[in-house]
């Protein structure tokens, strides 16, 4: 499916515990930050953009949480800048090329695992860089052995760290080519074997509790709204119950749930609120995720929940 688009743990692994009766139920998180690593940094955020340099590359996308003033000025951004992106329609647009001869292809590493990044007519490239708190989580939690379940899961990064880690991996995404540079993305790092689904997350996840299989992680990024890979509309408010029931019912005991949202229409008190059905307050967390710029600047990267069975 397109998009439209780490919690700190004991010593067991298991999440740490927040309030979540008292503060998301009222609307209110705590902050989570995704951190910079060698080959990522938010240079700076504001009036509607953001700044990247992912390697060597520096590129200008559209935000629309930075609805605040930038660090530095505009010339500095297009001096530095390698490619900008412009949106031509709701959904797609082009990228406009500020240095001659900038790749258009490239490769960044986080760790020991190799990516490839891409221009793409959705302002993507690739890797989402604010889901490096939840890959520290995912490195930290998960032994060597386990089975783990990535819905949605674009291009793999969250599946890597997890193989990385020794789990065994079950990766799923509608759309075949986010597969096949998941698959380039696991070659390039080389590890062993991740299983290939490509199939409707939801309807994978159905089948699999069907069968009564089940997992000791399970990691969803949804998008907000979508498309299936038969055509099908997506809006994820109207499904965020049916995940969370899914997820609780092929969750092994002591497995560890990670769902971001990124949708408008769902805040932590939703997210309690559908989560607190299956999970006691003691059993998850609720946090916002964010990301802090070179410059100083907080951007607001969406919602997240954490939860062990």
């Amino acid at each position: 499916m397109e998009k439209g688009r780490r919690a700190t743990g004991n010593n067991d692994g298991v999440p740490s515990r927040v309030q979540v009766d008292a503060g998301a139920q009222a609307g209110v998180a705590l902050r989570e930050y995704g951190s910079a690593w060698p080959d990522y940094e938010l240079l700076d955020a504001g009036e509607g953009k953001k700044l990247e340099r992912w390697g060597t590359v520096v590129t200008i996308r559209p935000e629309l949480q930075a609805d605040f003033k930038p660090g530095w000025p505009y010339a500095q951004w297009l001096e530095l800048a390698h490619w900008e992106f412009e949106e031509q329609s709701s959904t797609q647009g082009r990228w406009l090329n500020i240095k001659p001869h900038a790749p258009e292809q490239w490769l960044i590493s986080y760790g020991n695992l190799n990516f490839g990044l891409k221009l793409t007519k959705f302002k993507h490239v690739g890797l989402f860089p604010e889901q490096q708190a939840n890959w520290r989580f995912i490195k930290e939690r998960v032994s060597a052995g386990q089975k783990v379940l990535n819905l949605f899961a674009y291009t793999g990064a969250a599946s890597l760290v997890a193989r990385d880690a020794g789990a065994e991996v079950v990766h799923v995404d509608s759309v075949k080519q986010l597969i096949t540079w998941a698959n380039e993305n696991k070659e390039r790092s080389n590890l062993s074997d991740i299983k290939w689904v490509h199939e409707d997350a939801l309807k994978f996840a159905g089948r699999e509790l069907k069968r009564g299989n089940k997992y000791d992680g399970i990691i969803m990024d949804p998008p907000a709204w979508g498309l299936g890979a038969k055509g099908e509309k997506w809006k994820l408010e109207n499904h965020l119950p049916g995940l969370i029931e899914t997820a609780y019912g092929l969750m092994n005991p002591g497995a560890f749930l990670i769902l971001n949202t990124y949708s408008p229409k769902i805040g932590p008190a939703d997210l309690a609120a559908s989560a607190g059905q299956y999970f006691s307050a003691d059993q998850m967390e609720i946090k916002q995720l964010w990301m802090r710029t070179k410059t100083g600047k907080e951007l607001y990267c969406g919602n997240l929940l954490r939860a062990a069975k």
